[in-house]
């Protein structure tokens, strides 16, 4: 839809914008249709152009997406879309990058692909979808499947310890993290608009149930019957409360955190902590991150951490304009026909 203006013609773009004539193929109740709908609602909220956006994924379920997109797309290879998706935003920075990628696609084959474009802060979006499972090639562990699971390449449960996204994200000194859970549309649209708006690379893991291969993963936390007392979402310059009735709260204990309810053990309101994703300290954000993981805190959702620092494609852009300047040379042809490297063969 096209609205008028003063001095131009300015696009309104809906949700359906953004939704391909593809149909859709994931398994009946597959996590990943919530998180498709949310970013085409995210997109539409962000009412960014759909030809000025990209959408890069590797191998897995997650990895269709691209195809449900009315935007381009790029299917790469296994665990390679964080390395095209650099490519793709530091050619043009002006395109609206997105990677969609899976647990075993982005940690396993994609491990330092991942790391790097964390570390180096390219402005890209990246989000994993977590179910625990390979689920495309049939239910083998992945690398952030829990110690003891079983499945059909570990029949007698792993013996391995499992990543844990946030801690390699923080690990790369990456300034956003969130988390969001597939059936909470709401909320997480809301992260991935957050996600789309922070200049660097943002990573938001979405705790997503396989229905076939791992179904009810997350129920422990996702369940509405319990997920008030067993989550806590997190927004910047908000107290940090959870529970049915919002009486409960986290706080510092020592150098713990500690859940408590309000008006019991002497705790107040005014002893909650205040959570900011802005600190460049990230050692709350980490604590904050792995609650719920071997404790009986509650899981964190939300925006952990969200810090302004310079993106790597915005310094690029700006070390070639630099170099164009005191060198007078426009372009790689430029370069190669400067005399200092032109060889006259005699």
């Amino acid at each position: 839809m096209e609205t008028a203006t003063a001095d131009k013609i300015e696009t309104k773009y809906v949700q359906k914008d953004y939704k391909s004539d593809v149909n859709v193929r994931w398994c009946p109740g597959c996590g990943d249709f919530a998180i498709l709908s949310c970013v085409h609602k995210a997109m539409a909220e962000l009412n960014i152009h759909p030809h000025e956006t990209v959408v890069v994924s590797g191998i897995g379920c997650s990895s269709r997406l691209p195809y449900y997109m009315n935007t381009y797309g790029f299917h790469g290879i296994h665990g390679r879309a964080a390395a095209i998706a650099t490519g793709v935003k530091v050619a043009n920075p002006n395109l609206n990058v997105w990677v969609t990628t899976g647990d075993g696609d982005s940690l396993a084959i994609g491990g330092n692909h991942f790391i790097h474009a964390v570390r180096r802060n390219v402005d890209i979006n990246i989000i994993l979808f977590n179910n625990k499972i390979y689920g495309l090639t049939k239910g083998q562990y992945s690398p952030t499947s829990d110690r003891g699971f079983i499945s059909k390449s570990s029949p007698y449960g792993t013996i391995e310890d499992p990543f844990r996204p946030s801690e390699l994200c923080f690990g790369a000194r990456g300034t956003f993290f969130a988390r969001a859970i597939d059936v909470d549309m709401k909320n997480t649209t809301e992260i991935m608009v957050a996600a789309a708006k922070h200049k660097g690379a943002s990573v938001v893991e979405v705790l997503q149930n396989c229905i076939i291969f791992n179904n009810g993963i997350h129920d422990k936390i996702a369940d509405r019957a319990w997920k008030a007392e067993k989550t806590v979402m997190l927004r910047h310059g908000e107290k940090m409360l959870f529970g049915k009735e919002n009486d409960r709260g986290i706080v510092l204990d020592g150098w713990n955190l500690k859940a408590v309810t309000l008006g019991e053990e002497g705790y107040t309101i005014d002893d909650v902590l205040v959570h900011d994703a802005t600190t460049p300290d990230n050692t709350l954000h980490i604590k904050l991150s792995l609650m719920g993981y071997d404790n009986d805190l509650p899981v964190a959702l939300g925006v952990i951490r969200s810090v302004d620092s310079p993106s790597y494609d915005s310094d690029y852009e700006e070390q070639i304009a630099e170099v164009q300047r005191k060198t007078g040379k426009q372009s790689f042809t430029d370069f190669l026909m400067s005399s200092a490297h032109i060889w006259e063969i005699k």
